[in-house]
């Protein structure tokens, strides 16, 4: 996000064998720049494309684990590993359910989250890369973010699974740059917990969803309190306090776009023109994510 290869037959649902699932992935690795998903180039790269690293940071996989997925040494990878390698490798849509089928497994249906972000919407991201954005999917797992954002709240490619998820985040009482007000973590609650039961009625058959709630129920005592008053919150306000390690506090705007069609959430940050957050938010643009993104991500 600094922000077709076509392997056999997607449209006719071809199953591939373990070896030609790591030969797509290599592929698909190959054909993508760090700089398009939002990493540094460096030097002295032998090959093009994302190193076996880099895209197992960006999926929240092992380095030995993609290792032998491409050499046809592990077989049944889960959807969710499936789902995280898709979003890393900016697959298409029917890419997404090829790289499925080659696993042997059916693509995710209606009633689950899909976290595929369409053509589209990826240009219209990579056009707005003046401000922090990040995308979401309906659950608030994050799917994808650009430089600056990374920069503002932490570099997200080392996190794995739920350390990438918002409402796991805040009711498990994890580290996050954004300060809130008692009023605005009410709200920032009642908020969550309402868009989680909207998920719930709109995919029932995500089984990382309805996990996703009742381990939310067991462990936080407040997501299950909100979770039993079943309240449709009221939507967050727009003010948001990150604390940077660096730069200290930034007072910021935080827009959410939704995507009704594929239910996404496009969360941009924004400061007033010519004010004290509006500077450092330039800072960060300079001097970028390498040198700004110490501390705890989301």
């Amino acid at each position: 996000m600094d922000w077709q290869y076509q392997d056999a037959d997607p449209e006719h649902g071809n199953t591939g064998t373990v070896g030609d699932l790591g030969e797509a992935l290599h592929r698909w690795r190959d054909r993508l720049s760090p700089a398009e998903v939002g990493l540094p180039v460096g030097t002295r790269r032998r090959a093009p494309g994302l190193r076996r690293e880099e895209l197992a940071q960006l999926a929240g996989v092992s380095v030995d684990y993609l290792v032998r997925l491409e050499q046809g040494r592990s077989s049944a990878p889960s959807p969710q590993v499936l789902g995280a390698l898709a979003r890393a490798l900016r697959l298409s849509a029917a890419e997404h359910d090829h790289l499925f089928k080659l696993a042997g497994q059916a693509p995710p249906g209606p009633g689950q989250i899909s976290v595929l972000i369409p053509t589209g919407v990826q240009r219209l991201l990579d056009q707005l890369d003046g401000a922090p954005l990040s995308v979401f999917d309906a659950a608030w797992n994050l799917v994808s973010w650009n430089t600056l954002w990374a920069a503002l709240l932490g570099d997200p490619s080392r996190l794995t699974g739920r350390e990438r998820n918002i409402p796991w985040v805040h009711f498990t009482g994890a580290p996050t740059r954004v300060a809130h007000t008692a009023d605005q973590k009410a709200a920032f609650e009642r908020s969550m917990v309402s868009q989680l039961q909207t998920a719930m009625v709109s995919y029932p058959d995500d089984s990382g969803l309805r996990s996703l709630v009742a381990d939310l129920r067991r462990v936080s005592e407040r997501f299950e309190q909100l979770w039993n008053q079943a309240e449709v919150g009221p939507g967050e306000g727009t003010s948001k306090t990150i604390e940077h390690p660096e730069l200290g506090p930034l007072m910021l705007e935080c827009t959410i776009l939704l995507v009704p069609y594929c239910d996404l959430r496009i969360v941009a940050y924004t400061a007033p023109h010519g004010s004290e957050t509006a500077d450092k938010l330039k800072l960060l643009a300079v001097v970028g994510m390498q040198e700004m993104a110490s501390g705890s991500p989301l």
